[in-house]
């Protein structure tokens, strides 16, 4: 039971790694046929019904008001301004450096952290900050495998991929108490629910859209609502419940290596040579922040062992 217990949430990571490198070659794929509105509507739309007959399964859930608000807050940034950002940084940066932007995230969480949960802003934290932004700053200015791309959009793309990073860094930490007392395929779905909802502005859209699009990109549509999304987000969900929410943000960095392979061999294309310096950069400012600061040498004080007490004479004791 208890390697059981360790294996799970290692099975879990993978797989979401995995399918979330994916879905930055999907997205780029389908921004051929979707604008970034339509795409979000039907990836989350997509997720939230298959998320439907798992969850309903396991009962109606109940959250409390304020974990509500928790999930609304969530459905409403991750599963709803994080898509559209990064839908429409990926029409002006390639798949591969879209997912090296996207590392800055676990620097935010560790922002987040000390600054809400209690946790010490260590020096390492603000180097490691300051660096991992340097390695943003350029792999935003680096270009984009797309020669087509004018530098003012390359740049705004990154600047949204950004944006996707913080709002996945503030939901990272929202999660964290409700997986505790909330299965992950309810925290998910309703989530997805509420993310749906507030793309519902953007259904006409898709539905033109979709009339128009080849099958080939339907198809893609789908596998990126039930895989990269139902399933991806519900085992993060269950690895977040089962570890703590840095050691989860550490296991995103193996995603740009996956993503830049993916995309070689579906997209045929790679990051611009510069952006692998950026990316380089980002990553090692992330891991300036998981050092830990150094502990300060105390001199060791000369300790007088204590004087053992004399014997009591029987006599002694008797009087006692």
């Amino acid at each position: 039971m208890t390697n059981e217990r360790a294996v799970l949430p290692l099975l879990a990571v993978a797989t979401t790694l995995v399918l979330w490198a994916s879905a930055f070659v999907a997205i780029r794929h389908l921004g051929q046929d979707f604008s970034a509105g339509a795409l979000t509507l039907g990836r989350i739309g997509v997720a939230a019904l298959a998320l439907a007959f798992v969850a309903l399964r396991q009962g109606f859930p109940r959250p409390s008001r304020r974990q509500w608000v928790s999930i609304v807050v969530i459905g409403l940034l991750w599963f709803s301004l994080y898509h559209l950002a990064l839908n429409q940084g990926e029409k002006w940066v390639d798949a591969g450096t879209a997912s090296m932007l996207l590392q800055v995230a676990p620097v935010l969480v560790a922002f987040l952290a000390a600054a809400f949960l209690g946790e010490r802003f260590t020096t390492p934290l603000v180097i490691g900050m300051i660096v991992a932004f340097a390695g943003v700053a350029l792999i935003g200015l680096s270009g984009s495998g797309d020669g087509d791309v004018e530098t003012s959009k390359i740049v705004l793309g990154a600047l949204l991929c950004f944006v996707s990073a913080a709002t996945y860094a503030v939901s990272l930490v929202l999660q964290k108490p409700l997986v505790a007392d909330l299965s992950a395929v309810h925290v998910t779905w309703l989530s997805c629910i509420v993310g749906a909802a507030s793309c519902l502005p953007f259904g006409p859209t898709l539905v033109s859209e979709a009339s128009e699009a080849p099958t080939s990109a339907l198809l893609w549509l789908l596998y990126l609502g039930i895989f990269p999304t139902a399933v991806a987000f519900t085992t993060y969900a269950y690895a977040l419940r089962h570890m703590s929410a840095s050691a989860l943000g550490i296991s995103t960095y193996l995603v740009p290596p996956i993503t830049i392979v993916l995309a070689l061999v579906f997209l045929g294309e790679t990051p611009p040579a510069i952006a692998y310096v950026g990316g380089l950069l980002a990553l090692v400012g992330v891991a300036i922040t998981r050092r830990s600061p150094a502990k300060p040498v105390v001199e060791e004080a000369e300790v007088t062992p204590p004087e053992t007490p004399a014997p009591i004479d029987p006599a002694d004791r008797q009087s006692v």
